[in-house]
């Protein structure tokens, strides 16, 4: 990245993240048909005035796409760490940032974030956090909460056209604070917004010092999820049981453990157990899908042959109950923290941080050409235990065919006691909310 010094632009993505803008000093029933689920989409929330089914589904799939390729850029280098991250909230931090930029620097941005050419750029992030993204705890389902902010120099002022834009599509809110002469207490008045946003589960999002004089806006998303299980593990059943580390070595983990039947499907390479979450009154569906390599060291080889086609259409095909002859799921509790900008700057995202970067969309202000991001902070937690899941992160259509449940007398083996991957989705829309590896739940029990 660029090392500019200037006024920047802070984005909180998905679980957490922050964009910081800074001036730029020196440099110029769960199965449903395929009617049933296009329906459900537009019934959940507002009904898009722009948006067709296809422009939904177009727009679904560069999400996903999106979630791969970021996830794949940021574990890169981090073969033996846990990791957790929310590419929905980066992805819509970013769709934010596009309102205030123009030119190459608005289609690079686009492009990163895979939306589909010559669509309305923001009805699918409205439509996404109206419908997808609504609160359902009241109804019985898992409580879901994203929040938008913008904090704003309080010597200049927002283009009406920019503030509209996040106001009406994404439900943000702008403050004033003096980045000035305060900045120190301009940043602890960001961390303390994604503190509450995320119940206590991300703290100092913003680093010291990376706000300062120099710094106009901070744009952040927060995102928090809280599910319980659609079947509880019992926890009188959880023991100390042996977890083999890519090193080589084995440890002692807590597993939970089940004899009930169990979502389980078997891949070339990595067997996939889907969890579902207890769903509320409306027709969304939120599960966590376990991805579990074949080979007790397969992780890695399993993320290089991650594509969005695994994502999109291989999960839906784990709908098949089945009884488990054993079956074992380590309890984990991860917290990440990411600078984001080199991960997209290797996927060809470079306009935003540097001399060319064009935000002049964003301020009515003479140094609104002087604009840049100059760092975009991205922290995320998840805890699976017995119960259900709770996630959190600051910085969105394939369908299946009707089925019924079905049942075997074959019984399966899932035993969960080698590094894998995770994954938390809303399965009607197949937006990927929360994506992750363990390598060692010791770390965090």
């Amino acid at each position: 990245m660029n090392n500019l010094s200037g006024l920047g632009v802070v984005a909180l993505c998905g679980a957490v993240c922050a964009f910081v803008v800074t001036l730029q000093m020196g440099y110029p029933n769960e199965g449903f048909s395929v009617r049933k689920k296009i329906l459900s989409w537009f019934r959940l929330g507002e009904k898009p005035s722009t948006l067709s089914k296809m422009d939904v589904a177009a727009s679904v799939a560069g999400q996903t796409q999106f979630t791969v390729d970021l996830y794949k850029t940021l574990v890169k280098g981090k073969e033996s760490e846990n990791v957790v991250l929310s590419p929905l909230s980066v992805d819509l931090a970013l769709a934010m940032l596009t309102a205030g930029a123009k030119g190459p620097t608005r289609e690079q941005i686009s492009k990163c974030i895979k939306l589909p050419q010559g669509k309305p750029l923001h009805d699918f992030s409205s439509h996404l956090r109206k419908t997808v993204l609504s609160n359902q705890q009241g109804d019985g389902g898992p409580e879901l909460a994203l929040a938008n902010r913008l904090w704003v120099e309080q010597s200049v002022k927002l283009k009406p056209a920019f503030q509209k834009i996040l106001q009406e599509s994404y439900g943000s809110e702008a403050a004033s604070v003096d980045f000035i002469s305060k900045a120190a207490e301009a940043l602890a008045k960001v961390n303390k917004w994604a503190k509450d946003e995320t119940h206590g589960k991300i703290e100092n999002l913003l680093p010291a010092g990376s706000v300062d004089h120099d710094t106009r806006v901070v744009l952040a998303n927060a995102l928090y999820f809280k599910g319980a299980w659609k079947k509880q593990f019992d926890d009188y059943h959880t023991r100390e049981e042996d977890f083999y580390l890519l090193d080589g070595k084995t440890i002692k983990v807590s597993m939970m453990h089940t004899s009930q039947r169990q979502y389980v499907k078997s891949f070339p390479t990595f067997k996939a157990l889907r969890l579902p979450y207890s769903a509320g009154h409306d027709e969304r569906l939120f599960s966590m899908f376990i991805l579990l390599p074949s080979e007790k060291y397969g992780l890695v080889e399993l993320e290089k042959a991650l594509d969005a086609k695994t994502l999109a259409e291989d999960l839906q095909h784990v709908k098949q109950l089945l009884p488990v002859s054993k079956f074992e799921l380590p309890k984990f509790k991860i917290s990440s923290g990411f600078e984001v900008p080199k991960a997209l700057e290797s996927m060809g995202l470079t306009l935003p941080f540097g001399r060319e970067a064009d935000l002049t969309e964003m301020l009515d202000s003479p140094v609104s050409d002087k604009l840049y991001v100059s760092n975009i902070y991205h922290k995320t937690f998840v805890e699976v235990n017995e119960k259900g899941t709770e996630a959190a992160a600051a910085t969105a259509l394939t369908v299946t065919a009707k089925s019924l449940q079905m049942y075997t007398d074959d019984p399966v083996e899932f035993v969960c006691d080698h590094p894998f991957m995770f994954v938390i989705k809303e399965e009607h829309s197949n937006v990927v909310i929360f994506t992750g590896r363990v390598t060692d739940p010791s770390l965090a029990q």
